[in-house]
């Protein structure tokens, strides 16, 4: 089963200084249809307008990724982290017993993320942050795993969670697959471009939930930037 999700038809919000869309229920937009993917429980792609963004807030138990599309976000939090993340790198935020943090848009221009939050498989753990740099030459063609909880995946941010998030960037024509094990599902969105996954064509923004498949099947039809998360 594969169901599209048109980014027209998300939910979101326009705050002035942050443009928001939803692909699940998240702050005042709800849809019972749309509460999760498995253990997927938010994926907001968020435009934060330059010199601005979320002040200082807390979470926990919640596995928080964020993977940078356009411009670069300042994280800084309650542990004495803080980091600078830019486009193509990801950053990962443990929430464990309690973290507050803020993400901050430090640039002149406009910064594009996607924030992914994903169920913890255990609650109370202390809480951790962590960058990587992941040029986007190394998934030119294929999908790289950025940040996973699966056995396996040594070279990728360590998450809590049984989940992983890979992405690839594909030009035109070009076509790569993505192997799904039984029981788990996919959510994938494309950041820019255009493509074609087992027949269903999605363009920029758009979601595409999968569940029941073996093998994805990914062509660009456009030079196009992918970003997936395989769930239980």
């Amino acid at each position: 089963m594969i169901e599209l999700r048109p980014h027209s038809e998300l939910g979101g919000a326009h705050h002035g200084w942050l443009d928001t869309r939803h692909h699940f229920s998240f702050a005042e937009y709800y849809d019972p249809n749309r509460m999760h993917w498995g253990n997927l429980r938010v994926w907001n792609d968020d435009t934060i307008a330059p010199r601005s963004g979320f002040p200082r807030h807390p979470h926990r138990d919640m596995e928080i990724i964020t993977y940078v599309r356009e411009g670069a976000i300042t994280h800084q939090d309650s542990l004495g982290n803080r980091g600078r993340t830019e486009a193509g790198d990801v950053q990962v935020m443990s929430a464990g017993t309690g973290i507050a943090h803020s993400e901050m848009n430090e640039e002149d221009v406009a910064t594009k993320i996607f924030q992914i939050w994903i169920m913890p498989n255990e609650v109370g753990l202390p809480p951790t942050w962590g960058t990587k740099p992941f040029p986007k030459g190394e998934r030119s063609g294929s999908f790289v795993t950025l940040a996973s909880g699966m056995p396996g995946d040594g070279e990728a941010l360590p998450i809590r969670t049984d989940a992983r998030m890979v992405a690839a960037t594909l030009e035109t024509g070009q076509a790569t697959e993505y192997h799904i094990a039984p029981g788990r599902k996919v959510y994938l969105v494309l950041a820019t471009g255009k493509i074609e996954v087992n027949g269903v064509v999605a363009s920029a923004g758009d979601g595409v939930a999968v569940r029941d498949e073996e093998l994805l099947n990914v062509k660009a039809l456009e030079s196009s930037e992918i970003v997936l998360v395989d769930v239980a």
